[in-house]
């Protein structure tokens, strides 16, 4: 301000002040507000080829699977111009959605992206991406998706036809098979790696340590290795461990079992028939051990000739009733996996209804809707449910 403004005095003084400071300010005003409004009106540069593959280089450098949210989705994946292809699982991992199945697509969408991280072949033709529901709802709207998981392949020019998206409910969603579907898509070979699995290694050692310490205690009286009911508890234990579905945990890596993460519940039975828990696993070996004692109570009434009539009787009556009551579960368990299995052992209505119900939840603890898929709403408080389908391998948002 000048120093003669300062110097008036009284109410001109300071009515000449409030004019400078006004003028100023309006001044400033105009001066600011054309530049902000050039600013304002320019619209945002569309990411150039070079920009684009340095920037998905350096998230998959980060993580080899690349999290994308809504605007990386229609910056990198949807506009044009791409040289790459991109494989992109849609999916909803959030706790509060509920969906294992979800998580169980992604523990072997990431076995496949590392696979691809660490091999020779990689190269910028193609990606591995993830968008979570929660992350991107503009995403999937976009997609018309409302199940997840979903697996998309992105070609390098145009849009996604019907043939680049992955069908889960046929093929499942094990790592091999999404290498063939990508392979294929994309021509680019490599070779899937799973983790080692070194409790089993472990349980190796330490069974051929025990048997191998017990012939060395019992060297003397080897006797018991040449009786047939030696080697018949050894076939028939080798034959309940290969049917109750060992090996596929190993080669899966299935988990033990699932809690619901909004009431707690566990479940103990894969309510898919795609899918099974270690502890089903042990399940299911217990109820063919019970059947398998009770042919052997069956078989063994008959030959003991030093019990009674009576006590041969009883001793069959129980086997049989052991066959029909564990074989009867049997069914149960598995008509609750393959939804529509028509056949049942006399314990149909009962055992499904209570003790079936106890142990066989569905890992996403999804319920049935009336139709097939339930429709999306784009809402934070959206849940997930099973769609209505036998193999339950998807969910649909709610």
């Amino acid at each position: 301000m000048p120093p003669d403004f300062a110097k008036v005095g009284g109410a001109k003084g300071y009515l000449i002040r409030m004019r400078v400071y006004v003028a100023t300010i309006l001044s400033t005003v105009l001066i600011l507000l054309p530049s902000c409004s050039i600013s304002q009106s320019e619209p945002q540069a569309p990411m150039s080829l070079s920009q684009k593959v340095s920037t998905l280089n350096d998230l998959s450098l980060r993580r080899p699977v690349i999290r994308l949210d809504g605007e990386k989705f229609k910056n990198l994946v949807r506009s044009a111009p791409r040289n790459y292809s991109m494989f992109i699982m849609f999916t909803a991992l959030k706790p509060q959605r509920g969906c294992s199945v979800c998580k169980q697509a992604s523990d072997e969408f990431q076995i496949l992206a590392n696979s691809y991280m660490y091999s020779p072949g990689r190269s910028s033709a193609l990606y591995f991406a993830m968008v979570d529901f929660d992350d991107a709802q503009d995403a999937f709207q976009s997609m018309k998706l409302n199940t997840a998981p979903v697996f998309i392949r992105f070609p390098p020019k145009g849009k996604p036809k019907k043939a680049d998206t992955f069908e889960v409910q046929r093929h499942g969603f094990d790592a091999e098979v999404l290498y063939r579907f990508i392979s294929e898509k994309t021509g680019v070979q490599f070779r899937v790696m799973r983790p080692p699995n070194y409790f089993m290694n472990i349980v190796l050692l330490m069974t051929v340590a025990l048997l191998a310490g017990l012939i060395y205690l019992k060297r003397d009286s080897l006797d018991f290795l040449f009786q047939k009911s030696t080697w018949g508890v050894i076939v028939i234990s080798f034959i309940l461990v290969m049917m109750s579905g060992q090996m596929w945990n190993q080669i899966r890596g299935a988990s033990f079992a699932h809690r619901d993460p909004r009431t707690g519940a566990m479940s103990y039975i894969h309510g898919s028939s795609q899918g099974q828990f270690v502890m089903e696993t042990y399940i299911v070996m217990g109820l063919h051990g019970a059947i398998s004692i009770g042919v052997i109570l069956m078989n063994e009434a008959n030959t003991m000739k030093d019990l009674s009539d009576q006590q041969r009787k009883g001793m069959a009556g129980i086997g049989f009733a052991m066959l029909v009551f564990f074989f009867s579960v049997i069914l149960a368990i598995f008509r609750s996996k393959y939804q529509g299995y028509p056949y049942s052992l006399g314990m149909r209505s009962h055992y499904s209804t209570s003790a079936t119900t106890a142990l066989v939840q569905h890992p996403s603890n999804c319920h049935n809707s009336s139709s097939t898929d339930t429709k999306l709403h784009h809402h934070p408080s959206t849940t997930i449910a099973c769609s209505n389908h036998n193999s339950n391998l998807f969910c649909s948002m709610l």
